[in-house]
């Protein structure tokens, strides 16, 4: 069984609304984090579903480790992510009304699974994090990404997150055909910006809630 799936799952929001948020949080963290975190984006017309990761975390070593040394715990994180989207997807979710939200830990999971496993979805948002391990990873082939709107943001001397690693995922969505949104503010810690916060909102916003 994936530890994963037997975990809660924190919602916030109005339960009426068409766009739907999935938040992944990161190392250590509960999904009350990314209820603090989205309190910054100020209202928006969004409800919100946060899983809690097995024992907090989603892998157990940094994401820069070799993949093996993240197994098995890394494919349950993916596959757990996988269920969460498809449950969405299956009880009444459009999958242009749905938002990635991750970060940190949470950030390199999402990045992974769509540059891996792409598929087609409203929004990416994608705060201090990138693809997973040490080598280099192709483009996906596909159309998925095609137009969807990927915002990335980091910190120039994370301690945890290279800045290249953002970029170099950029380049990857963006060859994919994402419509890319990337920024890399000077700094040393491991934060989220106000104008990552405002700028996200405004993503989330542009998703129009469906009529009728």
């Amino acid at each position: 069984m994936n530890p994963h799936l037997g975990q809660r799952v924190l919602t916030w929001g109005p339960a009426e609304a068409s766009v739907v948020v999935l938040a992944v949080h990161g190392r250590g963290q509960e999904p009350e984090v990314m209820r603090g975190l989205t309190a910054r984006f100020g209202s928006l017309p969004a409800r919100f579903v946060a899983p809690a990761a097995a024992g907090g975390s989603w892998y157990p070593l940094p994401f820069l480790q070799p993949m093996e040394a993240n197994q098995p715990q890394l494919d349950e994180a993916l596959a757990a992510i996988e269920a969460r989207i498809d449950t969405l997807l299956d009880t009444g979710t459009a999958a242009g009304d749905l938002v990635l939200l991750g970060f940190s830990q949470g950030a390199c999971l999402l990045a992974h699974l769509l540059l891996t496993r792409p598929r087609r979805i409203g929004a990416v948002v994608l705060l201090t994090g990138g693809f997973i391990g040490p080598d280099p990873i192709k483009a996906p082939a596909g159309t998925e990404l095609v137009g969807v709107p990927v915002l990335l943001r980091s910190i120039e001397d994370d301690p945890w997150v290279p800045a290249h690693r953002v970029a170099e995922t950029g380049r990857l969505f963006e060859a994919a055909g994402a419509r890319l949104d990337v920024a890399i503010a000077p700094g040393n810690e491991h934060v989220v910006t106000d104008e990552a916060c405002t700028t996200a909102a405004d993503l989330i916003r542009r998703l129009r809630p469906r009529s009728g």
